[in-house]
This record gives C-alpha cells, structure tokens and sequence, in this order.
C-alpha cells in the first residue's frame, strides 16, 4: 500500500482518533486524546506555524508529527519537530515522509534550528542521525504505580502558606500565569523560553482538556501562588504532572514537594492507578522530589539538534 503525507483534519474523528492512538503506542508515557489534538491543532499560537500531519497507508493513520516554531523562545529560529510512527508499522517510509513534509515546513516559515526528541533506542537514535541530526540533552520518562505503591506520609503544611486548586482560581488564573511564568523561565532545557502571553496561556494552558483543575495543587501565601504542581489526566485512570516549580524567593522549603504529593494524594483518591511526570537529565531537585515520590524511571529520550541552512 502507498503512504501518504497530508495535514490532521480537527474535524475528522479518524484523524484526531488516529493521531492519538498512535502517539499512545509510540510513546505511552504521556497522555494524548481525541481531544486534546483537536485543542492543540485549534488553538495553538498563530505565530507557532503549527503543522499536524497525518502518515495515511490504506486509510489508517500509522505515523504523524508535529512541526511549529517557538514563538516565544528568546531567539528566532527554533523550530521543533517530532515524528511517530506506529511500532507495527515502521519500515514502510512514513516516517521519512513525514521529517521531509515537516523540515520543508518549518524551514518556510524562517526556522533555523531543528529540535526534536528521540527515545534513546538504537533504531531511533539511528533514524535521526540518518537525517542530520545530532544527540543532544537526555531526559528521562518516570512511573509511579499508585494502585500498588504506598506514597510517603504528607507533610505538615509551614505555618502561613495554604493549599488551594486551580479550580479555586477559576474567576482570576492570572497569578498561576505569572507563577508559571516564573518557574518556566528558570526550567533548564536547550530552549529558553518566556510566557509573556496571558491570552494565549489562557487558550493553550488554562482551558486545555487533559489539565485537571481539581487535582493541579497550588501552595498560596498571602493570597498569591508561590509554588505549584499542574496534573493532566485522560479522564479515566492515568494522570501526568505537566509543570511543578516554586517563585524564586520561595524555593528550598519545600513547597513544590508539598504540593505535588498532596495532589497525588488526591488522584489517588479519584481513582487514578498510574502516575507519569518528565524530568530534564539536569534538573537535579525534581529529580530528588520524584525519586522521594516513588517515581521510577521507564524510559529516556534525548533530544537532537539539526542546523538548516
């Protein structure tokens, strides 16, 4: 069967359905849906440049990729990347078309430097260099069993500081903006980036399907967010921290910690059995709040680099 390259129709369950299915087969330590494709392919930044493709063979989506541009990198020109085909469907080219459908794209709309992550696995690693990209930083996937794995005893909370929701910050989310913010800044990584865009957090964070506003844990002092653990969940059993960090002046007592468990500790008690989070090879406290956490490592990507041009 021919394999064809074209772009993700949002409105077309077999392609947002498709994308998923995939992307949970290929790498099955984050969360997609139906859903949060739709959400990423509708309301991604317009400076983003985003691309969705679909790898179609017989009418089945086997592979797809994202490509877009970091608008809000601190320098011009980074564009990512990532390509992922089904584990039973690779060796027929969809993969190869969809780097070359992607490149052309990204190297359109001004991008300069590509990113892209590749599980560290001979194949992959091999794939990418093939194509002229270069192993750079790891990070490391984690899993913590919450139906069988005992957490460790929550901790007092500090005199002063109180644990509130996100949900609790439904009519004015702009202080966990600008705490995120914060913490986003400061997060290693090759892409330094700066949320700057309140509108555009509100649309691609805030009102994103997977967050879950109820099990996303802030610790509040004087009325403001100073540290906060953001948890996803697909809706039915398996959850995933998509951002925790503390405000500079507050780091080192702990509260990133406190709030990340006490939101474990409430998936836990809504039914949730696996835990996912990510952590930077570099990002030395969260890997010890993690590893404090019961969080054990299940898989390594490593991001690789290629200059256009």
């Amino acid at each position: 069967m021919t394999v064809i390259v074209r772009d993700l129709d949002p409105d077309v369950p077999a392609d947002t359905e498709g994308y998923a299915r995939v992307r949970q087969l290929a790498l099955p330590y984050m969360l997609f849906t139906a859903e949060s494709v739709r959400h990423f392919r509708t309301h991604s930044h317009p400076d983003a440049h985003v691309r969705t493709l679909v790898a179609v063979e017989d009418g089945e989506v086997i592979g797809v990729a994202g490509a877009s541009l970091a608008h809000d990198a601190a320098e011009p020109g980074q564009g990512f990347l990532n390509v992922y085909v089904r584990p039973d469907r690779v060796g027929r080219g969809a993969g190869r078309l969809l780097t070359r459908v992607g490149e052309e794209h990204l190297a359109t709309v001004g991008a300069t430097r590509l990113y892209t992550w590749v599980l560290d696995e001979p194949a992959n690693r091999a794939f990418a260099e093939r194509h002229g990209y270069t192993g750079a930083r790891p990070a490391h996937f984690l899993r913590l069993d919450l139906a069988h794995r005992a957490l460790p005893p929550l901790p007092e909370v500090p005199p002063g500081v109180e644990l509130r929701t996100a949900a609790d910050f439904a009519d004015d989310p702009r202080p966990v903006f600008e705490l995120e913010a914060e913490t986003v800044s400061d997060e290693p990584g090759m892409v330094p980036v700066e949320l700057t865009d309140y509108e555009a957090w509100l649309a691609e964070t805030w009102r994103h399907p997977l967050l879950d506003h109820e099990l996303t844990m802030l610790a509040v002092v004087d009325g403001r967010p100073v540290a906060l653990s953001m948890a996803c969940t697909d809706g039915a059993t398996r959850y995933s921290t998509s951002m925790t960090g503390t405000a500079r002046p507050y780091r080192g007592r702990g509260l990133a910690k406190l709030a990340k468990i006490h939101s474990l500790y409430r998936a836990r008690a809504a039914g949730i059995t696996e835990a996912f989070t990510g952590n930077d090879a570099g990002n030395d406290p969260m890997i010890a709040i993690n590893k404090w956490l019961g969080y054990e490592i299940c898989a390594t990507e490593v991001r690789h680099v290629r200059e256009l041009g």
